[in-house]
């Protein structure tokens, strides 16, 4: 049997659900993980969404320490639980079914600071995506050598060009600074190469883009990082994020929360490019190959097998 299918629960009807909790479904393999929803009870009230977050019994430990920075123990009760987000959790939840893969979705930002809030808003956005049912990775530039022609045996650069050739899709968060991107993330694209060999690390995938102003609000880093996905062959989704004066969206360090977004329409925003980035994502996948078929590239192999022959 299909381990999609296995221990599902079907949605009860209001007439049976009883006290508190009216629960949607209920999952227990690793791709389905363990769902739950409550829909209003007869007195209107709603207790926990709908979450299809891979649960720590049954992710992979070593890739949840080394990429998963963004999950907190408070997860169940912060702002992103409590996120209206129906319509792209029932898709995301039916393409779960009927594909048994998570979204694999590569997470890029663009600062070394100890406090860095592309690194901060990123991962806001990563929980948004974590709770949306996608297996999600952070890169940590730290320790990528600046591009060069020597190191591309490095094991950061390796690293890199590993997890684009994994993903299905990426996010990508600069500071703006100096009217553009920083050098950090700017590094990062360049260590990815268009094609190695038969394997193109990013071409087919989608692409959100987002960036943090130190002052009044810009968009010239989104400008670029757009420009850049064009470049890279991605697909970059309509909607973008960009977030004025970004030490203001957060509450000063050592304060409760300090590394969480206060509500605005700005964190409202990175909701939206979110939602929008996992729709896309789901309908873009399955056609990365048709879209990776590129005439010119048929052509050259074609001439390459003929002089091989000859």
């Amino acid at each position: 049997m299909n381990t999609i299918l296995r221990s599902f629960t079907v949605r009860h009807s209001p007439a049976i659900c009883s006290g508190r909790h009216c629960w949607r479904h209920a999952y227990t393999t690793m791709a389905n993980p363990a769902v739950a929803e409550t829909e209003p009870t007869a007195n209107g009230e709603h207790v926990r969404p709908l979450s299809l977050a891979i649960p720590e019994t049954e992710d992979d430990m070593d890739i949840r320490r080394k990429y998963r920075p963004f999950i907190r123990d408070d997860a169940e009760d912060d702002w992103v639980s409590a996120l209206e987000l129906t319509r792209v959790l029932d898709m995301a939840e039916n393409n779960l079914r009927l594909t048994n893969k998570r979204l694999k979705i590569l997470v890029l930002y663009g600062s070394l600071r100890r406090r860095s809030y592309s690194k901060l808003v990123a991962f806001e956005a990563c929980r948004i995506l974590f709770r949306l049912g996608c297996d999600v990775r952070v890169f940590d530039p730290e320790g990528l050598p600046v591009k060069n022609d020597v190191d591309h045996g490095h094991a950061k650069v390796q690293e890199l060009r590993a997890l684009s050739t994994w993903s299905d899709g990426q996010l990508w968060v600069s500071p703006e600074q100096h009217g553009n991107l920083t050098a950090v993330f700017k590094n990062q694209i360049d260590w990815i190469p268009l094609s190695t060999g038969s394997v193109r690390p990013t071409q087919g995938r989608t692409l959100a883009i987002a960036q943090v102003c130190g002052g009044s609000q810009s968009f010239n880093a989104v400008n670029s990082l757009r420009i850049l996905g064009r470049w890279m062959r991605m697909f970059t989704i309509p909607n973008q994020s960009s977030i004025p004066m970004a030490y203001t969206h957060f509450p000063d360090e050592g304060q409760p929360g300090d590394q969480r977004l206060k509500y605005s329409s700005n964190r409202d925003r990175l909701v939206d490019c979110m939602e929008e980035f996992v729709k896309y994502t789901i309908l873009m996948r399955p056609q990365i190959d048709l879209f990776g078929d590129r005439y010119s590239e048929r052509e050259e192999k074609r001439i390459k097998e003929a002089k091989s022959k000859a």
